[in-house]
């Protein structure tokens, strides 16, 4: 449940300054003060705890899941594509968090009643991590290619990572400043840099691109969105009418950003996928992986939306969004899994 603020135990007390009225004797039903510090104790050592086994759960499924979708197929391996896959999971991680921070403002300015406080900003840190992830695979591409760092540069994909990696340090430049709203130029090319890179086939590379940002824009919001207002909710705990204003505000705009990511997800599977196959490719199992994720995603989304227009309190539909966010985390790392297997035409019957 929300509760406001605990009161503050260093407030003067003694002549002249009023004192709140004693508390009644604890009865048989009533929760003890103890028990309630020794929950919170316990909920603020199990946190991080959870916190680290999903994070050792999202690295282990980055580092093998291209190897366990790959097995079976006769496709060839990808030299170091379980680390590649760490390193486009942190990109795309980054970029939904800086264009989540960009976006979860626009949401809470028209909020009436709002707290004036406001979470602290990770846009910096993360467009810094995401530009590391794109160096990182400059120089795994330069090791693998059996190139100097320049030589890589001159190449098709080193080049677009370069462009990558430079564009977020110009956002996380932006962020810092006091017009963090600039980083979105950046971030434009970050993301168009990025739907070319992932479309180097010969067979409409175009408008494969063009799938790709519009997709990739619309996964950005939807993810990092949701953590910033989650973020916010929990700082707001003490308002729930305002909390609950801006997840509705929120869930408005997801259904259309659900939208655009079904529509162009669904015409990019049928342009990259034959459908002889779908079981028999890694990319064509990697890509079932997501589809369950997304009905997951989905349920919980649906769930939490009922449960806000149903209840005042919005503890409950904050508890599915939560959990939303963690299947949306899994999507990413599929997402990025989905980036490096190889391209399923190679292996279809069809000629």
């Amino acid at each position: 449940m929300y509760s406001g603020p605990p009161a503050d135990p260093a407030a003067p007390t003694g002549p002249g300054i009023p004192t709140a009225p004693a508390a009644p004797a604890p009865t048989g039903d009533a929760p003890r003060a103890g028990a309630t510090a020794e929950g919170e104790s316990g909920r603020s050592r199990t946190t991080p705890l959870l916190l680290c086994a999903a994070g050792a759960l999202t690295l282990l499924v980055a580092l093998l899941g291209p190897g366990i979708a790959a097995r079976g197929t006769g496709e060839l391996r990808i030299p170091g594509a379980g680390l590649t896959t760490v390193l486009r999971t942190v990109l795309f991680a980054a970029l939904a968090l800086h264009l989540g921070e960009l976006l979860g403002p626009q949401l809470i300015r028209p909020v009436r009643g709002r707290p004036r406080t406001a979470v602290r900003s990770w846009a910096v840190l993360a467009s810094l991590a995401g530009a590391a992830a794109a160096a990182g695979q400059i120089v795994r591409l330069a090791a693998v290619s059996d190139l100097g760092i320049t030589e890589t540069y001159g190449t098709r994909e080193g080049g677009l990572l370069l462009l990558i990696a430079n564009g977020l340090v110009l956002a996380a430049l932006c962020a810092a400043s006091k017009r963090s709203a600039l980083a979105l130029a950046p971030l434009a090319v970050v993301i168009g840099a990025e739907a070319l890179r992932a479309h180097p086939e010969a067979y409409s590379p175009e408008f494969g691109a063009a799938l790709t940002v519009v997709h990739l824009t619309a996964a950005s919001l939807w993810t990092g969105g949701l953590l910033y207002v989650l973020r916010t909710m929990w700082l707001w705990r003490g308002s729930p009418v305002a909390a609950r204003a801006l997840l509705g505000r929120y869930a408005r705009l997801a259904i259309w950003l659900y939208v655009a990511l079904a529509a162009t997800g669904t015409v990019s599977a049928l342009r990259r996928l034959p459908l002889d196959v779908v079981v028999t490719s890694a990319y064509g199992r990697t890509l079932l992986v997501k589809l369950a994720l997304m009905a997951v995603v989905s349920g919980l989304a649906v769930a939490a939306r009922r449960r806000m227009l149903r209840d005042a309190d919005p503890s409950v539909a904050h508890l599915l969004a939560r959990r939303e966010q963690v299947v949306l985390g899994l999507v990413v790392v599929v997402s990025a899994i989905l980036t490096v297997v190889p391209d399923p035409h190679w292996i279809s019957l069809r000629p």
